[in-house]
């Protein structure tokens, strides 16, 4: 479950150089206790006992708190895909994989809202934030790779793999999280759709040319 840090009391005075570290945690703090919609320049500057034109100087208004909780958000994701004790064969590394995006999803579902869930305005293509996600998109690349060097699946381009099995786990966390799961063990939904996935590219890399697609005039 989301976890909120403690409140940080009142300073009459803040270190110019703690100013930006301590923004970026009151942000935090206000996401996991109010949700999205609580982000807003006054509420963050109240918390972190600064007047608001110290958000506006330091991280650009809200439009930059709400990068830096994107930034943060991905390296959660992160470190969730890449924490140790993954399975050394290539197949279940990835159901792991599979298993720990829903963990985090249902763990963090503040920060699942604001990077997936659009509703809080944001900009992907922010630099940092590029960075960041790019970053955890990464983790999935690389054991995508692991298993096709290991002759387990197909995946000649392992990012587009990459992205084929995250649009459906991502997919299938979205209804989970709206409810829209209409079967009595969403969780065993989900690993069978994960399975599906990976005995469809398994199946895919033993497969018979296809014929070229039929053109019409």
């Amino acid at each position: 479950m989301n976890s909120v840090p403690s409140t940080p009391g009142r300073r009459s005075r803040t270190p110019s150089a703690d100013i930006e570290r301590e923004l970026i945690a009151a942000a935090e703090v206000v996401l996991l206790r109010d949700g999205p919609g609580g982000i807003t320049v006054r509420a963050v500057a109240a918390q972190a006992g600064v007047a608001p034109m110290g958000v506006y100087s330091r991280l650009g208004g809200k439009e930059g708190l709400v990068n830096a909780l994107l930034v943060r958000g991905f390296d959660l994701l992160r470190a969730a895909l890449a924490r140790s004790g993954k399975p050394a064969d290539p197949l279940d590394r990835l159901r792991v994989s599979g298993q720990r995006y829903r963990r985090f999803a249902l763990d963090n579902r503040s920060y699942y809202a604001i990077m997936f869930e659009g509703v809080v305005p944001h900009d992907f293509d922010a630099p940092q934030v590029a960075e960041h996600g790019q970053a955890a998109f990464g983790e999935l690349v690389r054991d995508v790779e692991l298993a096709a060097a290991a002759g387990v699946i197909a995946a000649p381009d392992s990012r587009e793999v990459a992205q084929q099995i995250w649009s459906c786990v991502h997919g299938a966390v979205t209804l989970e999280l709206q409810g829209l799961v209409l079967t009595p063990d969403p969780e065993a939904t989900y690993r069978g759709a994960v399975d599906t996935v990976l005995r469809g590219l398994a199946l895919r890399r033993t497969a018979p040319d296809e014929p070229e697609p039929r053109r019409y005039s």
